[in-house]
């Protein structure tokens, strides 16, 4: 039976059992664009999966329609949740799904206020945020309460309709009868709490709240989001764990509004997984699962990622974070969460670029002039692995490789023979 592998350059490989080799699966892959990240090392673990499920980000759509049959053929549920063209979809993220307790409604929530990744290191006044939050969580508790079978978009729908006028020292809205009647019959409901929090604000100030919320929803929900959330089946993160499944996310390298949502996405997988995990017997999943994340710096950061990772190898969660530059994730998650995400990846490739932050990194690493990694020859890259000396190796050439070599001529054979719907 094949086993799951890591391949990182030419006759370079590791297994995945974390077991015998002592360390953790997390991988961390610098490389400039146009490097050669996708088919030296994401494809290679797309065609050496074999008894682990997949979250594989991609914006490449030919990547789905090219390996979806050989994953159908080892057994694998294929899942496609496209954030392009959500009407394509197989499958919908509704974040209401996921919500089983108030402090599942606040991280999502906060999810979704501090989505945008320049507040993360801002100096203005969290008050704002702060607000934001309690508005949209009486908002997710009021729905989550008052509709049956609900989702995100009965969320989103409420919000639209919220209208705001002077009244005394404070506000009013259309929304005020039916917080009445809940605050009646339990005066502590959260969501009564979290909506008289918005309430008491002076008309102004609720006002520049609701339509700073305004903007981050229109960002990341359009309307062609909105309807796949109503209308397609969404997905079960612990299905995830229980059955091979391999979840391809498609998102925009043009489009840095998607990556918000998909972040946010991370979030509540992340979150739910690790629950899962801590309600079994030996606290770990019944599957491994790992996370293949294309231009993971890139959008917004996803919340409380440097505090997970550390702890993915015990609950069997492994990340592979394909970047540009040290400092593309600096500029995202500050310096000292970049420390904690690199700290916790035990495998580190360097694959070359012109980032100076970065190489002074490498060539303190390697005890080896800036120069020397400044302008390394095409091709080559280092290879670090925790307990080793790093590694000098070519690039992994996929082209030789015959399960590649089979998977492409079935792929160019189905676009000859006008089968293939999606050939970007």
């Amino acid at each position: 039976m094949m086993k799951d592998r890591i391949i990182l350059g030419e006759n370079l490989s590791f297994s995945t059992d974390t077991d015998k080799t002592g360390i953790n699966n997390n991988v961390l892959v610098c490389a400039g664009s146009g490097s050669g990240k996708t088919m030296s090392i994401m494809e290679p673990r797309l065609l050496n999966t074999f008894d682990s499920s997949l979250v594989v980000t991609v914006t490449k759509r030919r990547l789905v329609t090219k390996y979806k049959p050989m994953f159908i053929e080892r057994g694998y549920e294929v899942q496609d949740l496209n954030f392009v063209k959500p009407e394509q979809s197989t499958v919908t993220y509704d974040p209401l799904k996921y919500v089983k307790s108030y402090s599942d409604i606040t991280f999502l929530a906060q999810s979704i206020v501090l989505s945008d990744p320049k507040k993360e290191n801002s100096t203005l006044d969290p008050y704002w945020d702060n607000a934001a939050i309690s508005l949209l969580s009486a908002e997710i508790a009021y729905v989550l309460m008052s509709v049956k079978k609900p989702t995100f978009a009965d969320v989103l729908k409420m919000h639209d309709n919220l209208n705001l006028r002077e009244s005394g020292s404070g506000i009013s809205t259309n929304y005020d009868n039916q917080f009445e009647r809940m605050a009646s019959k339990d005066p502590g409901c959260f969501a009564v709490t979290c909506w008289n929090s918005f309430k008491s604000l002076p008309i102004k100030t609720a006002s520049c709240v609701f339509g700073t919320l305004n903007t981050t929803i229109d960002n990341i929900f359009s309307p062609e989001m909105r309807d796949m959330i109503a209308e397609k089946k969404r997905i079960n993160f612990e299905s995830i764990a229980k059955k091979k499944t391999v979840l391809f996310i498609s998102t925009s390298a043009v489009n840095p509004s998607l990556n918000c949502f998909v972040n946010m996405f991370y979030a509540q997988m992340f979150k739910q997984l690790f629950e899962f995990a801590e309600s079994r017997p030996n606290g770990q999943l019944p599957i491994p699962v790992s996370v293949l994340c294309d231009d993971f710096a890139t959008g917004s950061r996803v919340l409380n990622f440097p505090e997970y990772i550390s702890i993915f190898r015990e609950k069997r969660i492994s990340v592979t974070l394909l970047l540009q530059s040290e400092s593309q994730l600096e500029s995202m998650y500050g310096s000292n969460d970049t420390t904690t995400i690199i700290n916790n990846c035990d495998t580190y490739v360097f694959m070359g670029g012109m980032d100076l932050v970065t190489a002074r990194h490498i060539s303190e690493r390697l005890n080896a002039p800036l120069e020397d990694v400044l302008y390394m020859p095409i091709g080559q890259e280092y290879v670090f692995r925790r307990g080793q000396k790093p590694i000098s190796v070519k690039r992994y050439d996929i082209l030789k490789d015959k399960m590649y070599q089979r998977v492409t001529e079935r792929y160019n054979q189905s676009i000859s023979d006008g089968d293939s719907t999606d050939r970007r």
